[in-house]
């Protein structure tokens, strides 16, 4: 009956261990929602310091497929983002894969120091296919910031 029992066990975590290590791989909602919190206090702190701290990849603001973004609250123009190729082209001109108007929602989604969320279907990073994505969107002064995580 011990064989048996501890057999049993050694399947379940067997069959258990893949799927815990693989939900680390991403971000979840909650660590989105606290980096979001965090950079909304960094951004009234300071706009340009927060922004250096956003564009750096040591600046305390990416963790795994987690990051902020920003773009200017009135002309869509992004200020902060890893793909520093899209820094200084219009938030508004991003499309989800299917043509849908991605960046336009975030650019409507903005409040002032409310926390927005917007739903939309990317790629995870070294993917292809769509999949469930949820952006957190707050605006602070000047710039309105996310981050978004995989559901």
């Amino acid at each position: 009956m011990t064989r048996r029992l501890v057999s049993a066990l050694a399947i379940a975590v067997a069959v258990a261990l893949p799927t815990a290590v693989s939900a680390a791989e991403f971000g979840t909602a909650a660590e989105a929602k606290a980096m979001i919190d965090k950079a909304a206090v960094t951004l009234k702190d300071g706009e340009a310091a927060a922004l250096a701290k956003f564009n750096d990849a040591a600046g305390g603001f990416r963790d795994r497929d987690l990051y902020v973004f920003c773009f200017d609250s009135k002309g869509g123009a992004f200020t902060a983002h890893p793909n520093k190729a899209l820094v200084g082209s219009d938030v508004r001109n991003l499309k989800e894969k299917d043509g849908s108007p991605l960046g336009e929602k975030l650019f409507a989604a903005q409040q002032e120091g409310t926390v927005t969320t917007v739903q939309y279907k990317f790629p995870r990073p070294g993917g292809s296919d769509p999949v469930p994505k949820e952006t957190y969107l707050i605006k602070v002064g000047g710039q309105a910031c996310g981050v978004g995580y995989y559901k």
